[in-house]
């Protein structure tokens, strides 16, 4: 089984990705859907990541996908060394219940 496409083609999901990682390491706790959720979870993982690392390459990596350099600024100075002992496991994610509208199932993603 491959990745879910979250009913939207390739720009928009790639678009809708960027922006829910840029805005939960900005805020360290956004409210989505569940599906949301989990696809942003490994991209958020793999950018905690980046920061860890360090080094001018890895920045460069993080700029390249983010959409605000203060939020890569953060990333490098402040989550980086926070998660440097941590192996991995950055992000919680807690189910919230149904959304009123339409039923979808909400949780709250957040840097651990």
């Amino acid at each position: 089984m491959g990745r879910s496409k979250l009913g939207r083609n390739t720009a928009h999901r790639r678009a809708l990705l960027r922006s829910l990682v840029t805005a939960l390491l900005a805020e360290e706790r956004i409210v989505t859907t569940e599906a949301k959720a989990k696809a942003v979870r490994s991209i958020a993982e793999k950018m905690i990541t980046l920061g860890k690392h360090g080094g001018l390459h890895a920045r460069r990596q993080a700029l390249r996908y983010l959409l605000d350099e203060d939020v890569v600024k953060k990333l490098f100075d402040t989550l980086g060394p926070r998660y440097y002992d941590r192996p991995g496991g950055y992000t919680r994610i807690t189910r919230l219940g149904p959304r009123r509208g339409d039923g979808a199932e909400m949780t709250v993603v957040e840097l651990v």
